[in-house]
């Protein structure tokens, strides 16, 4: 407590704030200790043990893609329609699922994103997991 070194004519202005501040700790601990813990369940799968090593098989070669600045799609360096494009990503994943190639994307600078756009929602479709784009220097 503070106490003045004044006569005792004066009284004290002063409110002691420390009984408050420990009664402010005391419920900050009681709510801190009954909160509920607000947790929220997030499912990761998770490789299992196996003792049999994985196969190992070789990818197949990867599929190049490019789209020149005309719009015009190209599967291997072999033009094609879009609509043949996807069927072909289409038969692709069916040959093997599980050992998919690498489909290589290359789009001229001056390209419509239209096709580029609708080349990626035909990989989705089909399913491919291996997409890349390559960049050219």
């Amino acid at each position: 407590m503070a106490f003045s070194a004044n006569s005792g004519s004066e009284s004290m202005s002063d409110i002691n704030v420390t009984p408050l501040v420990d009664v402010l700790l005391v419920l900050l601990i009681i709510f801190m200790v009954t909160a509920p813990i607000a947790s929220y369940p997030i499912e990761v799968n998770l490789p299992q043990r196996t003792n049999a090593p994985p196969p190992t098989s070789e990818p197949p070669p990867p599929i190049r893609l490019r789209i020149d600045a005309s719009g015009e799609v190209f599967w291997n360096n072999s033009p094609h329609p879009l609509p043949v494009i996807a069927d072909m990503m289409r038969q692709t994943v069916a040959n093997d699922p599980t050992n998919q190639p690498q489909l290589e994307i290359d789009t001229n600078p001056d390209a419509d994103y239209g096709i580029l756009a609708k080349v990626l929602a035909h990989a989705k479709t089909a399913d491919m997991k291996k997409i890349g784009f390559v960049q050219n220097d």
